[in-house]
């Protein structure tokens, strides 16, 4: 199953994709249908007013997130492009909700960075509550899987060794298009592709992460609970602007595409903040 949220006139609603239709689920968003414990049967069952999905204006998948909770370091190759020894432990920041936009929407460069990086990633959102699970039960508690691009202000990030202030700027997140769920998924590993301006500048398969979702959310289950609606992005492959020499970022105008096999892309335009 695919899910979305729909922006219409007035409101938001969560949807079922099929096909080339947009169906009305009777909650406001993807984040309020999951936190009833009878989503995936509520969604199949919906019978509710049908959108066309090529006109559709699609929010954020989960627009507002209890939490949003964002590895670094996870790509085995970007670790090393980065100069880094692998990490015993996942390296945690955060992100806030005012961070994210639609799959479609525009990217806002913060006025006061010159410094604006890509990061393509895997987005893992939660579909139960999770505390102290393990590896098993917190792989059953994976509502579905999406696509988030963790767009970065380098030279905020760096101000300090806490990353926060480079990652949360407002408007730079996309993240969408669906909520695939996991039976919808054949094979295991998913492949990733970003491009800037038609050229392709990150290419990876998960197999690659060294913390996979299950591990992650097992570990973040020790830490606190975890609910319905919270996501993980978890975390970048190798290739992203700042690693480059020279240094590349997003410019005013650049088109930048982030897509993941069976989870579908976004494409999104930097736009300057002035």
């Amino acid at each position: 199953m695919k899910l979305a949220t729909l922006r219409l006139p007035r409101r938001t609603a969560a949807a079922r994709i099929d096909g080339e239709l947009a169906v009305e689920v009777d909650a406001a968003d993807v984040g309020a249908l999951l936190a009833d414990p009878g989503w995936r049967e509520r969604a199949a069952a919906s019978d509710g007013p049908r959108h066309p999905l090529s006109t559709a204006d699609l929010a954020p998948v989960v627009p507002r997130p209890g939490k949003i909770i964002c590895v670094g370091l996870n790509y085995r190759a970007h670790i090393l492009e980065m100069g880094r020894a692998l990490p015993e432990h996942p390296t945690l920041f955060a992100k806030f909700a005012e961070a994210l936009i639609g799959p479609y929407d525009d990217i806002e460069l913060p006025a006061v960075s010159q410094a604006v990086d890509w990061e393509a990633e895997l987005a893992v959102v939660v579909g139960a509550d999770v505390r102290n699970a393990s590896t098993e039960e917190a792989g059953a508690a994976i509502a579905g899987y999406s696509v988030i691009n963790d767009v970065t202000a380098r030279d905020y990030q760096y101000r300090t060794l806490q990353w926060l202030q480079g990652k949360t700027f407002e408007r730079t997140t996309p993240f969408g298009p669906y909520l695939v769920t996991p039976d919808e998924l054949t094979g295991g590993e998913l492949t990733m592709q970003c491009e800037l301006d038609g050229e392709v500048v990150q290419q990876a398969d998960t197999a690659d992460l060294v913390f996979p979702p299950a591990e992650l959310i097992a570990y973040l289950s020790q830490i606190l609970t975890l609910r319905p609606g919270d996501v993980i992005a978890t975390g970048t492959p190798g290739g992203v602007g700042h690693a480059r020499k020279p240094p590349r970022y997003l410019t005013d105008g650049g088109k930048l595409v982030t897509r993941i096999a069976g989870l579908g892309e976004l494409v999104n335009t930097a736009r300057r903040d002035v």
